[in-house]
């Protein structure tokens, strides 16, 4: 979007005083001398996504679960003149895939890759029926396909150990998500201290352990060599596996969160935890690369050794490949959030907020401009006649008029009624700033103190600007 951003110094009416001063900073009204002036905040190209501040914890049937960013998938409201308003959130039944449930209030979604999963599962393990059980025949599929579905509903409890000590935890948890390669708890906020981090990996693994316990002893009360035999041993060693592989000391599996945590504590500083961690799991992209048909291909892992490059070798080589691809992202995109949280405390609202003067409802555009340009003001609250704020002044749209027009033009017509929402405290910062723009999507925002003194306005350009710059800088 073309930065629509007026300057009111510096776009004077015919009558307004040419050459005043601009001065970003803080509001009040009427302006108060020796105001705390924010920095000059340099033009920086809006970002298409704004991440999204979440810890993930991916558990996989072969390999992690991808972790997304959670990020929201929509930038912050635009400073322009739309119609249709800022840009919404799309619905999470369109983005998560088809919902199944909300246990505990979360929402439970099934991507459309597991569908591919859940077929490749159900030809791999019929192969296998065929051989240990032969006389199961055409049957023998829909026997797989009760192992594929067996099988996600218990990396679906892995998942719902990570959502459970995350409620308890206050943390709140936007949904789970079923897919490709396993599964993962999208949570919202960080976890407060480095116990609570490890506790959180840990009791994902700990539930797959439990599970796979679970079933060996069921296990021993079934005859071997029979249907629920063959189902009880693939639950058992595939839930082992799930545990074993989430444990590997790398973001973004299990493991690496548990590592984080360790170094967290001993160093006392989060971003210390992540980079150690990070770094492992880019060691264990590589290494599973490498290792992984290596091992298949020389018999390590049960299998026949093999001379040639056969087909085996060909699909080995490939799932190789997409483990190792997922590890590396999800390693990365966890160095991203973390560098992302960093900065989240420069994102303070009295610091980005702009000085603003108050104008009555009929008062025209151009003897506004004058006085904010008197003022050194850039922004514009229209209040009663008891000085209560009503609205706030759109910048595109004062940009929209032309200058030979803005004596005949009131700024009521301009302005955006207040919400409740569209109030925010000039103490916000961070997360909890960006928390409560989302909530009310706008292009401005009246920035009140604590007794309900107008402090100024919040542009959500500025905020994206200076969200922008924090990324660019290095932790």
């Amino acid at each position: 979007d073309a930065d629509p951003r007026p300057d009111l110094a510096k776009r004077p009416a015919a009558d307004e005083r040419p050459g005043a001063a601009e001065r970003p900073g803080a509001v009040t009204r009427p302006a108060p001398r020796n105001h705390p002036e924010a920095p000059d905040r340099p033009h920086a190209p809006a970002p298409a996504r704004e991440p999204r501040h979440t810890a993930h914890t991916p558990a996989a049937p072969t390999g992690p679960g991808p972790a997304h960013p959670r990020h929201d998938d929509r930038p912050f409201a635009h400073s322009e003149d739309d119609k249709g308003g800022p840009p919404q959130r799309p619905q999470e039944s369109t983005r998560g895939g088809l919902l199944m449930g909300r246990p505990f209030g979360v929402p439970v979604y099934v991507a459309p890759s597991w569908f591919l999963v859940a077929a490749l599962i159900t030809w791999v393990f019929g192969g296998q029926l065929e051989r240990v059980l032969p006389e199961l025949g055409a049957a023998r599929y829909l026997v797989s396909l009760f192992f594929a579905v067996a099988f996600y509903a218990s990396v679906l409890v892995h998942e719902l150990a990570h959502t459970v000590a995350a409620l308890r935890f206050k943390l709140p948890v936007r949904r789970i998500q079923l897919q490709f390669f396993g599964g993962v708890s999208e949570i919202e906020k960080e976890a407060e201290t480095p116990g609570r981090e490890f506790v959180l990996a840990f009791v994902g693994p700990l539930l797959s352990l439990v599970l796979s316990g679970v079933f060996y002893a069921a296990l021993l009360a079934v005859e071997p060599g029979t249907v629920p035999g063959v189902l009880l041993a693939g639950l058992m060693v595939s839930n082992l596996i799930v545990a074993a592989f989430n444990l590997l000391p790398g973001l973004p599996l299990d493991g690496g969160r548990m590592l984080r945590a360790v170094v967290w504590k001993l160093t006392g500083k989060p971003m210390a935890g992540t980079v150690a961690a990070a770094w492992v799991g880019r060691l264990l992209a590589v290494s599973v690369l490498v290792g992984l048909p290596w091992l298949t291909q020389s018999g390590a892992l049960g299998s026949e050794a093999g001379d040639g490059v056969g087909m085996d070798t060909v699909l080995d080589a490939l799932l190789a490949a997409i483990l190792a691809a997922i590890i590396w992202t999800g390693a990365g995109n966890s160095l991203r959030m973390a560098r992302l949280r960093e900065h989240l405390p420069e994102l303070q609202a009295r610091a980005l907020t702009r000085r603003a003067v108050p104008v009555e409802t009929d008062t025209p555009l151009s003897e506004a401009l004058r006085r904010a340009n008197a003022a050194g003001a850039r922004a514009l609250v229209v209040v009663d006649a008891d000085g209560q704020p009503l609205s706030l002044v759109r910048e595109a749209a004062i940009v929209g008029v032309p200058e030979h027009r803005r004596p005949w033009v009131a700024v009521s017509g301009l302005a955006q009624e207040l919400t409740e929402g569209m109030r925010v405290s000039a103490e916000l910062a961070g997360e909890d700033l960006l928390d409560a723009l989302r909530a009310t999507p706008a292009t401005e925002y009246l920035v009140v103190e604590g007794n309900g003194e107008i402090y100024g306005v919040l542009s959500a350009a500025d905020v994206e600007r200076a969200f922008v710059k924090a990324m660019a800088r290095p932790s």
